[in-house]
């Protein structure tokens, strides 16, 4: 993974232990890896579980492929603010052993059986293990890293998810139905063993008046001593901030609501994390397949399904690549931007592309294989990545936990909502409505980032929310101006 870092990384790859924060951040994501694998897993397997002579002892319909990929996303709208909760009680080290479980669980139930019930609950089990990974390795992420790295390590959770489809859609072309099963259930197995070993996050163990233990974790993430006063200032603003939030702040929705400056970064969270997964990203994925059939009738591009799935596979892992490498240099509120800038200019182009070859109009057909790509890059390399980075920068371990459950839990009704829409309002508006309606999403979600989202690089929560406040008195004193502007 190193020769992926930028140089300037790699001469200081021992200073301040971030060697030891990548292997830690590499250890927690693992679970994110193997989701994504397991999320993968459909596309190549489809056609061999459809298949009479495949190894399900009945054919599998159009039908339950669907709820297949749907019923993953149902449990976390339930159960995403639990997880959360747990994640704060229990740690964040057991809720990720626990994310691991649920892994093998869904993975063995596929191994016992093909049936169409199993297959489904299979994913059901997968979508508890989706809300684990999507609420509990971002807060993992954000509480091991040092400040000059956050963004980086922060963006490792998609980069890891879109490796794990890039890897089981390479397993899924070149090995057997039954190695790739064993190898996706190994990998959970392997990882909650290995995990047992791993620290705790020092600003939990902190919370639980642990400073002992907090401390050492910290050191060893830090590759420094115990007694190093860095490190002992380090826990002591661990503390501060613990004491403060018992005496003052409750870790309630009351107080986020309450307090105007949280209930803002609250509603930026929501707003950027919303917007990233209303951008039709999943609707891109989804047809991929008749856009490269669709260009190989004017253009020599002719690729199997599973070589199909493999370049879109590779460019989703090369635009994660390029997030983690360039987030520190860029910063979070541009790199957001003109990702989400670029992700709606191809979707327009894809959706004009439909649009006026339905006319009978010719026009090229790499144009919308080049929209394609360039969509699943921009989206990898920062529409993806970014707003989990934010939405952990912007809150006090007290209430991250709870937002992150929160946001979790409306992302995956999103996802729901567009798998099981997708057929309905394909035929309702057509192809070319559906991409120009998402573009305009993503062109929303631009402005949005560059109107009100913050920078968050390299700031503390106290910086972050004083830049917050600071929009908040402009306001006001523009009110104030206006009226008496209107008085004279």
């Amino acid at each position: 993974m190193y020769h992926l870092l930028p140089v300037k990384w790699i001469s200081k790859i021992n200073d301040g232990g971030i060697s030891t924060q990548f292997f830690m951040a590499m250890m927690v994501t693992i679970p994110v890896l193997n989701f994504g694998m397991l999320m993968g897993w459909q596309s190549p397997m489809t056609p061999i579980l459809q298949s009479p002579n495949g190894p399900a002892p009945e054919v599998i319909t159009d039908e339950t492929i669907s709820w297949m990929a749907s019923i993953t996303f149902f449990p976390p709208i339930f159960c995403g603010v639990f997880v959360g909760d747990l994640a704060d009680r229990w740690g964040r080290k057991i809720t990720t052993l626990l994310t691991s479980l649920m892994l093998v669980m869904s993975w063995s139930i596929t191994l016992f059986s093909l049936r169409p019930w199993a297959l489904i609950a299979s994913r059901a089990v997968a979508g508890l293990a989706c809300a684990g990974c999507y609420v509990v390795t971002p807060l993992y992420l954000k509480e091991i890293a040092s400040d000059n790295v956050r963004g980086a390590l922060g963006s490792l959770f998609i980069l890891s998810q879109n490796l794990g489809y890039l890897l089981v859609y390479m397993a899924g072309d070149m090995l057997s139905f039954a190695s790739v099963m064993w190898i996706c259930t190994a990998i959970p197995v392997v990882h909650l063993l290995a995990f047992m070993t791993m620290p705790e996050t020092p600003v939990f163990l902190v919370k639980q008046g642990k400073v002992q233990e907090a401390r050492k974790a910290l050191a060893w993430l830090r590759n420094t001593s115990p007694d190093d006063k860095t490190l002992e200032e380090e826990v002591q603003l661990m503390e501060i901030e613990e004491e403060y939030s018992r005496s003052v702040r409750r870790a309630t929705w009351k107080s986020i609501v309450q307090d105007r400056t949280t209930f803002k970064a609250f509603r930026i969270a929501l707003n950027v994390m919303l917007s990233q997964e209303t951008c039709g990203y999943l609707v891109v994925l989804m047809y991929a397949g008749s856009i490269f059939e669709q260009a190989s009738e004017s253009i020599s591009l002719k690729l199997s399904p599973n070589k199909q799935t493999i370049l879109v596979g590779a460019i989703q892992l090369l635009g994660s690549i390029v997030a983690s490498c360039i987030v520190e240099q860029t910063g979070r509120k541009w790199l957001l931007a003109s990702t989400a800038l670029a992700t709606g200019m191809s979707m327009l182009a894809l959706g004009l592309w439909f649009y006026i070859t339905s006319l009978s109009i010719w026009l090229p057909g790499w144009l919308p294989v080049a929209a394609m790509c360039l969509c699943i890059f921009a989206d990898a390399a920062g529409y993806q990545p970014v707003p989990y980075v934010i939405t952990s920068e912007l809150f006090s371990f007290q209430h991250r936990g709870m937002v992150t459950s929160f946001v979790s839990s409306v992302d995956a009704l999103s996802d729901f909502v567009q798998t099981k829409a997708y057929d309905p309002l394909l035929k309702l508006l057509g192809i070319h409505w559906v991409f120009i309606i998402f573009s305009s999403v993503c062109f929303f979600g631009a402005f949005y980032t560059i109107m009100w989202v913050p920078e968050t690089k390299n700031r503390s929560v106290d910086e972050i929310y004083a830049l917050l406040e600071d929009g908040r008195q402009k306001e006001k004193r523009k009110d104030l101006e206006n009226d008496e502007t209107s008085r004279l």
